[in-house]
């Protein structure tokens, strides 16, 4: 096994702010082929009525990054980003994302698993806006590969 730090379970990394950009939720649409007026139009989002263009779902995955980054990037936990390979994804939305507003992820290290050498750990990314009203959650299992994988 790597040197994973046995204390990640029920670890809460500091918070991440996203400020979420029509531009980017353009791109990101684009990227996953999502056609859909509100991706893409500010006056389609906006005669919906949305203040501007409407993320996709799966655009928790570009918030959810910036915190599982901070989870790789810090000496502490052991967690080497060459050995992790992401596992299951569970996204729950409360309301839409749209274009202009400021997020905040807060990680939290559910579990962790060791299993073969390996460790599975389970996330928790609770995603909130400026007013701290939760916008959605995204849970996934990040495999840490052992040095023998």
């Amino acid at each position: 096994m790597s040197a994973l730090n046995p204390n990640l379970s029920g670890r809460v990394f500091p918070a991440t702010t996203y400020l979420v950009g029509r531009e980017k939720i353009r791109e990101f649409a684009r990227g996953i082929r999502a056609t859909h007026p509100l991706h893409h139009d500010v006056a389609a989002a906006q005669a919906a009525g949305y203040a501007d263009v409407v993320a996709p779902t799966t655009f928790t995955t570009v918030l959810q990054q910036t915190a599982v980054t901070q989870l790789v990037e810090t000496p502490d936990t052991g967690v080497d980003p060459i050995r992790v390979v992401h596992g299951s994804e569970k996204i729950e939305q409360r309301r839409p994302i749209v274009g202009g507003v400021d997020l905040v992820t807060t990680l939290t290290i559910a579990d962790v698993i060791e299993r073969g050498g390996n460790a599975i750990l389970a996330t928790h990314c609770e995603i909130r806006d400026s007013s701290d009203e939760l916008v959605g959650t995204v849970k996934s299992t990040l495999l840490v590969r052992g040095c023998a994988a």
